[in-house]
């Protein structure tokens, strides 16, 4: 089959990605199964909500690189108990879902079922897709095209099946961390595929023996299954939040130290005046206050980050500039 292309289209603004909000560290995450038929390899964390730990079936002490969490005691040898923290990454999975489903303006035209509701042969540049029935990639390889900071959304009303063999293909910079499935039932990763994205699926997702996925599978309603594969959860950039000005100041950039631990956040104010930076849990509660002082305006002020152990997870910072707060950009600690 000759490959084809989607010709590209005007927009008023860039596709942003999809915030994942406190779901960002999970490579799997689940609400009633995660089952596993040894070996699989998975880098990032796993969680399991409401069911509980018991449901987390068929992983060895080597399989996962990253935190099991579970609701209660019941989980695999070495899980976290952690039920709080999973009802608000299960909250914000459905945050994160509704967002890539609500995306405007509806795609129309070639974005509108591309190849009949089959993208295999087909590449892919950067936009909002949305297709109205299941969607397929089988037959050939799909090719996603574009720059690093380029975002592909799939809109799936029912299925997402991706054939035996099959490889999703970045070409030009493209990254697996800005491409999202929102898949309105189930989807299925076959034999030896290799996969690229986070699906965010509203019942299950399966993934069948040597299937790997560049990305992170997060089931609203039922079950993540497992057959010898390999999960990789997206690396993170090591510029973790970029600037956007609120009424004159921002934090302006995260720096991750060598350990992987966040070294320092930078920000800048308009004109001298107090300031005050604080770590803000997603749930809003103030964690700790990282800077209180004079900043010069218009420069660079360095907040150090590095010996404070804060557990890895999404984060927020609150700026306060002579009485006015803003909450910023999230921030990833892995």
């Amino acid at each position: 089959m000759a490959a084809a292309t989607l010709a590209p289209f005007a927009a008023d603004e860039p596709l942003q990605p999809v915030n994942l909000r406190s779901t960002a560290h999970f490579a799997v995450l689940s609400a009633s199964l995660i089952s596993n038929v040894p070996t699989s390899a998975i880098t990032g964390d796993i969680g399991l909500s409401p069911a509980g730990g018991s449901m987390i079936t068929g992983f060895g002490n080597l399989e996962v690189t990253g935190t099991i969490f579970t609701v209660d005691a019941t989980g695999p040898a070495g899980s976290t108990i952690a039920a709080s923290d999973l009802s608000t990454a299960k909250g914000d999975l459905t945050l994160a879902y509704d967002d890539a489903a609500g995306r405007t303006p509806v795609p129309a035209g070639p974005f509108l079922n591309p190849g009949s509701g089959n993208i295999g042969g087909l590449t892919l540049i950067p936009g909002l897709y949305k297709f109205t029935s299941t969607l397929s990639i089988t037959g050939s390889d799909v090719t996603l095209t574009g720059n690093a900071d380029d975002v592909w959304i799939f809109q799936i009303a029912s299925d997402l099946v991706v054939g035996d063999g099959i490889q999703v293909t970045l070409a030009g910079g493209a990254k697996a961390a800005n491409i999202f499935w929102q898949v309105g039932t189930s989807a299925t990763l076959g034999t030896t595929c290799k996969m690229k994205g986070t699906i965010m699926a509203d019942q299950s997702i399966s993934l069948n023996t040597g299937a790997t996925l560049d990305g992170r599978a997060l089931a609203s309603i039922a079950a993540v299954t497992l057959a010898s594969n390999t999960i990789t959860r997206p690396a993170t950039s090591t510029t973790l939040a970029k600037a956007r000005a609120r009424n004159g100041f921002s934090i302006a950039q995260g720096f991750r130290g060598q350990s992987g631990s966040m070294q320092g956040l930078a920000f800048t104010v308009p004109s001298k005046g107090r300031t005050t930076v604080k770590l803000v849990s997603t749930s809003g509660r103030e964690l700790a206050t990282l800077f209180d002082g004079q900043a010069a305006p218009g420069e660079t002020t360095m907040v150090p980050m590095d010996s404070r152990g804060l557990a890895k997870g999404l984060y927020f910072t609150m700026l306060r500039f002579n009485g006015q707060s803003r909450l910023t950009s999230p921030i990833l600690i892995d």
